[in-house]
């Protein structure tokens, strides 16, 4: 049976978010396959490794780590485990608190990142300066901010920290 169509279901709104995921899924396909012949194997992985290569130190606390790369603390741990294990990271106590921990890009972790950003960048760029002019693109990261801090702020009200993090409560704010 189909569901009728109605003036909430035809919200031009939902449009807009509907393109939203499915331009952030598109993206994530073509620079996932371009990262992948540069070696780094997950989108995920090269998240983090950016991450950490554009961190002071080439550094972060797991739990800051965590936090910009939505991922909850334990999926951070999983993907952590994995990028230790390729040599790309090592994780170091903190000497403040011993209950916490860093992860720092290694020798190779950095090595890699030289030698898979130029390509990555010079994607980015085909990309962004094939569908925005400059001044369009400055708008449109202006707002990708203010979406991506309305919805951070949002979802640690509610106690959602992560991406891969849904569950009953998460999905009530």
């Amino acid at each position: 049976m189909a569901i009728p169509h109605s003036s909430v279901s035809a919200d031009e709104r939902l449009t807009t978010v509907g393109l939203l995921f499915e331009s952030s899924a598109g993206l994530r396909r073509m620079f996932g396959r371009q990262l992948e012949e540069a070696g780094v194997h997950t989108p995920q992985s090269f998240d983090i490794l950016i991450r950490l290569a554009r961190s002071e130190g080439n550094e972060l606390r797991m739990s800051e780590l965590a936090a910009q790369a939505s991922l909850t603390p334990s999926g951070l741990t999983r993907a952590v485990d994995r990028l230790q294990d390729q040599g790309f990271v090592v994780r170091r106590t903190c000497p403040e608190d011993r209950r916490g921990s860093f992860a720092q890009l290694t020798h190779a972790g950095r090595q890699l990142m030289a030698d898979s950003l130029p390509g990555h960048v010079a994607q980015v760029n085909r990309v962004l300066e094939d569908v925005f002019s400059p001044e369009e693109m400055d708008q449109f990261s202006a707002m990708l901010r203010r979406l991506r801090d309305y919805t951070r702020a949002q979802n640690t009200s509610a106690g959602c920290t992560g991406a891969d993090e849904v569950s009953d409560s998460c999905t009530e704010a």
